[in-house]
């Protein structure tokens, strides 16, 4: 699974890296993470607003830090009744 971070590498997208991070090892999912910090990039993707998390070149969220359980999620693997807060 290919996950990235579309953010200059302010606090929220560090943050979001970390919780990206967290996320797919609780899941035990084989990952490659990588932080996209060139702004080209995000307008190439149609991301106007950071941090910005892609999963397999699909940008999933924008804009805000999700939670660890959203995350989870989005990596696919928590079925949306799973982990509500």
């Amino acid at each position: 699974m290919k996950i990235e971070i579309l953010g200059t590498g302010c606090a929220k997208c560090n943050l979001l890296e970390q919780t990206a991070k967290s996320a797919a090892d609780k899941l035990g999912v084989s990952y490659d993470l990588q932080h996209v910090k060139d702004i080209r990039e995000f307008a190439k993707r149609g991301v106007m607003f950071t941090p910005a998390l892609a999963v397999d070149g699909k940008v999933v969220v924008a804009g805000k830090v999700p939670t660890e359980t959203e995350v989870m999620r989005l990596l696919g693997g928590l079925s949306s009744s799973e982990g509500r807060v």
